[in-house]
């Protein structure tokens, strides 16, 4: 029997319409969506239709707090529905930033409800603690992540830029305060990176500069329990499994402002045994990355009818 893990993905994998056509098929998907609605609006003061906003609405989906608990809402919907039709238990859950909350959802650690808030708190944290337009992110392209993180440093001055997501080989996002970056871009450009692109985000995520954001969501999480987990998920921040509720909830914590590791976390799938992994939630994007990191693993995604079959049939015991 071969062992599969669940990967689940973070911001920029939203998009307008997402998981219509499996609403359309299966009455859990809205029901889930229903349910993050309900808490959404217990949360906010206002009601708020999550549904209608992904199918309807970019300008408000795009907005951080509203876009975290959609992303959240889209994955456990899959998760859920992957049970209803049979689909096997995995080995080893991850999630690559936002995702790491799906993942703590589907593992029996967190309540869906209670995960809904925290992230549009996050959300809300993250967009207030760095005021617009003075924080950047950028993707380096091509050079050694090493190599990066000893020029960001040197390109910090005054301000602050350093390693966001250790995305793949070749692969590094950094963040920081936006003339940082700006240095950094050209750093890496004169050292050799084949490519240096600043990304259209609003936050400057998994830096230095959430660390006020990180102290808000501290006072949140200290009331929400985080129970002994069902499934084993590989954390962020060192890519290991993490065996406790309260090592879970404080590597959680400290997500907010240390670098995603992301390619340590498919290493220790990897190391597990793993050899299929389901990508579920919208998008591809980290099947792309599991393809430069471990090519050998068999990547499915999930966000479709046709791909659910897909994956369904690549990870059933009989292949």
């Amino acid at each position: 029997m071969h062992k599969i893990g669940f990967v689940f993905p973070g911001q920029g994998s939203q998009k307008l319409g997402m998981l219509a056509q499996l609403a359309t098929e299966h009455a859990v998907i809205l029901d889930t969506f229903n349910e993050a609605s309900a808490a959404l609006g217990a949360c906010s003061g206002k009601s708020q239709d999550l549904w209608a906003i992904t199918q309807t609405d970019q300008d408000k989906l795009d907005q951080t707090h509203i876009t975290q608990p959609a992303l959240l809402a889209a994955s456990v919907a899959i998760w859920r529905l992957w049970h209803q039709l049979g689909g096997s238990s995995p080995e080893l859950l991850a999630g690559h930033s936002l995702g790491e909350y799906s993942a703590l959802v589907c593992a029996g650690i967190l309540d869906f409800s209670d995960a809904v808030q925290l992230v549009y708190k996050r959300g809300q944290y993250m967009q207030e603690a760095v005021p617009a337009g003075t924080g950047a992110m950028a993707a380096i392209l091509g050079l050694d992540e090493h190599i990066i993180s000893d020029l960001c440093q040197q390109a910090a001055q005054d301000g602050i830029v350093s390693a966001a997501n250790i995305n793949a080989p070749g692969q590094t996002v950094i963040a920081g305060s936006k003339e940082a970056v700006d240095r950094a871009i050209s750093a890496c450009k004169e050292a050799g990176a084949k490519r240096a692109l600043p990304l259209n985000v609003s936050v400057p995520s998994h830096c230095a500069l959430m660390l006020p954001a990180a102290e808000r969501l501290r006072k949140d999480l200290q009331n929400v329990t985080f129970n002994t987990p069902l499934l084993s998920v590989v954390q962020n921040i060192n890519g290991k499994v993490a065996q406790t509720p309260d090592e879970i909830k404080n590597n959680l914590l400290k997500q907010l402002y240390m670098p995603v590791q992301w390619v340590s976390s498919i290493h220790t799938m990897r190391d597990a045994g793993v050899e299929r992994i389901v990508e579920c939630g919208p998008g591809k994007v980290l099947g792309g990355l599991i393809k430069r990191i471990q090519p050998d693993i068999a990547c499915f995604s999930s966000e479709d009818s046709q791909n659910l079959d897909l994956a369904l049939a690549g990870t059933s015991d009989s292949v």
